[in-house]
């Protein structure tokens, strides 16, 4: 019977089924020492749907798993924002000289943890004394003016009142001069009237002698004596006239002088105030220049305290250029403190991301350079431009090039138990940070 199926299915292929597989042999390539005729072994059929339908449940449940997982995370997504472009930021004060000297010591090296009052360096302190010393002899000289100009405050004012009385006494003298003067004047008038009238008698007794003593009546003494007489008379009017003449003048310069005396009265009256306000200017000037110098004084000591640099906040030494015997000038940067307990974070998130972002929004830190080491925080602000916008060459959009690009905007972030979480200090300005804000 098999070799009659054999020869049947000449130039055909044996079928056979093991396990539930199917496979072929060729009639022709049947191993050498094996009868053809041995008819394989088949699977029952019955098994072949139950197992395919057993893997389409599984290959389903599979894809719903995949999904809700999926789902869940996508869901879960919302409840956060992040980015990585994030770092750790803090202050860095630059230390800088503040006087011109030379460098006599420095206390400090790199990387040295440093704390607020801790001396930096020393600079040589003699120029500095030399120019408080200066300054102080500057405020003796003040003082010194400002006492004499103080005192001769009273001073004026006591002269100018002399000067006020005296110039009304010279009124009244030259008014008594100028009645002096007057009544003189009234006096050498009455003196020409009577001499005129010596004069008119002597003359009249001249004439009447004349016939006398050429008849001899008279002696020729006597006509003498009446000519001399006349003579006489005559020459006392003359000096009465010129005596009147400069009466008169002195009644003119009488008045001359009370016009002046009444305008030196009126000139010390008017000038005396001003000369008083005058010397009360000069002593509050030399008020201001003592003010002046104290405050020069005040500098140079100063000066001379800013000889000792010292660290103006607790902090880590970083850059330090200054050396000993270094020259420095005002303003020299010498070395920057950054201070470890005064961090925050700038993250810059895509504007795409702000929508659920605001201040008081707790983050959770993850820093790279500690292994993914965990901080929190909270969201302080959002910043007021983007990042381009703020750059030293911020984009042009009207070129007529424009390319939409997302923007960021650096975002702030507070540790919120920086003291406990960082208790070994390790974090540095600049470490990369990955926040994930709870925005839900």
């Amino acid at each position: 019977m098999a070799d009659q199926d054999q020869n049947n299915n000449g130039g055909q292929e044996q079928t056979a089924q093991i396990s539930g597989t199917v496979k072929i042999v060729p009639q022709g390539d049947a191993p050498a020492g094996k009868p053809q005729d041995a008819k394989p072994q088949q699977a029952p059929d019955d098994d072949i749907p139950e197992k395919k339908s057993s893997r389409k449940v599984i290959g389903i449940i599979v894809l719903l798993i995949l999904v809700v997982l999926g789902g869940l995370y996508y869901w879960h997504s919302t409840f956060t924002e992040d980015t990585d472009d994030a770092q750790v930021d803090g202050d860095l004060y630059q230390v800088s000289s503040r006087v011109a000297g030379q460098v006599l010591k420095v206390y400090v090296e790199d990387n040295q943890l440093v704390q607020q009052g801790q001396p930096i360096a020393d600079i040589d302190p003699r120029d500095l004394q030399v120019s408080l010393a200066q300054a102080e002899a500057n405020l003796a000289d003040a003082r010194a003016q400002y006492a004499q100009a103080s005192s001769n405050v009273p001073i004026t004012a006591v002269n100018v009142r002399t000067s006020v009385s005296t110039a009304g006494s010279d009124v009244l003298g030259s008014q008594a001069s100028v009645l002096q003067a007057q009544q003189q004047e009234q006096a050498n008038t009455a003196r020409i009237e009577q001499a005129k009238a010596n004069a008119v008698k002597a003359q009249s007794d001249v004439d009447r002698y004349t016939p006398l003593v050429q008849k001899d009546v008279i002696s020729k003494q006597q006509f003498d004596a009446a000519v001399a007489q006349r003579d006489a008379a005559n020459a006392a009017v003359l000096e009465a006239q010129k005596s009147a003449g400069a009466a008169r003048e002195n009644v003119r310069i009488a008045q001359q002088r009370v016009a002046s005396a009444r305008d030196q009265e009126q000139q010390n009256r008017q000038n005396g105030p001003d000369q008083i306000r005058v010397q009360q200017a000069r002593a509050d000037a030399a008020s201001a220049q003592i003010q002046q110098a104290q405050a020069k004084v005040d500098q140079a000591r100063l000066n001379l305290s800013y000889g000792k640099i010292v660290a103006p906040i607790t902090g880590i030494v970083n850059k330090k250029n200054v050396a000993v015997g270094a020259n420095l000038s005002v303003g020299q940067d010498l070395l920057t403190i950054v201070p470890l307990d005064k961090l925050w974070v700038t993250a810059n998130f895509k504007e795409t991301q702000l929508k659920g972002l605001h201040a008081g929004q707790d983050v959770d830190l993850k820093v790279d350079a500690l292994g993914g080491r965990k901080f929190h925080g909270r969201v302080t602000e959002i910043g007021g431009a983007t990042g381009s916008r703020l750059s030293l060459f911020p984009p042009e959009n009207a070129t007529g090039n424009y390319v939409k690009v997302v923007q960021r905007i650096p975002v702030r972030i507070d540790f919120t138990n920086l003291a406990e979480e960082d208790k070994d200090q390790k974090l540095r300005p600049g470490m990369s940070v990955t926040p994930d804000v709870t925005v839900k």
